[in-house]
């Protein structure tokens, strides 16, 4: 069986984990320690990053970027990255947004301080990050709000893996409770809409031991 090396709130693997779904393939989950160094892991990516998909023929793809480069070339049935050049231009701009731009100063700044860094035995969360996260979530949820206003998905008519990148950063935090909906109405709107198709299933369903997830993370009508 098709395999994706893992870690539950990576956003990174979350955007895989989606978009492999949203395509209807197949896919068993593993989780990845890798602060362990697992030889065997870091043979198929020496890197030592998750998320890694490991094809039923042996082939392995590293990097959630390329791996979903890869699925919408194998499984074009059902493209995620644009049908013409202005919207692949587009929705590479705009996950480039949420994993670069977004990640940096939002997704870090929390997850990594509140629950990363105790994972991996890294002391006590920075308040100043914390702090600096919390600013600049005002003005990515108002980003996401003008777009989902303005579109009928972020990057255009079609949902894409624009859609999947924000969602997947936005449902790790969520999960810790540090999403603040009431400062854009239209991107809670939006995110409603994406927790409510059948892809998002298995991500609403993650639970983290000792680590409890807010009432409202799994109801899509939140």
């Amino acid at each position: 069986m098709r395999t994706l090396y893992h870690i539950p709130l990576s956003p990174f693997c979350r955007k895989v984990r989606l978009a492999l779904a949203e395509k209807r393939i197949p896919f068993e989950l593993r989780i990845e320690r890798i602060w362990e160094r697992r030889p065997e892991f870091e043979q198929m990516n020496p890197a030592g990053t998750v998320p890694v998909l490991l094809e039923e023929n042996g082939l392995v793809i590293a990097d959630s970027y390329a791996i979903c480069e890869y699925l919408d070339e194998a499984y074009p049935d059902l493209p995620l990255l644009g049908r013409t050049l202005a919207e692949r231009a587009e929705v590479r701009r705009l996950v480039a947004w949420f994993d670069g731009k977004f990640h940096d100063q939002v997704t870090r700044n929390l997850l990594y301080e509140k629950h990363t860094k105790r994972l991996l035995g890294r002391g006590n969360p920075d308040a100043t990050a914390m702090r600096a996260g919390y600013q600049h979530m005002k003005q990515h949820m108002d980003y996401i709000g003008h777009l989902a206003e303005n579109r009928a998905w972020l990057a255009g008519s079609q949902l894409s893996l624009a859609d999947f990148a924000a969602a997947a950063h936005l449902s790790a935090l969520d999960y810790i409770g540090d999403v603040k909906w009431e400062l854009s109405e239209p991107a809670r709107d939006w995110y409603a809409r994406m927790k409510s198709r059948p892809c998002f299933r298995g991500v609403l369903a993650d639970r983290i031991s000792g680590l409890a997830p807010p009432e409202h993370y799994s109801d899509p009508d939140f």
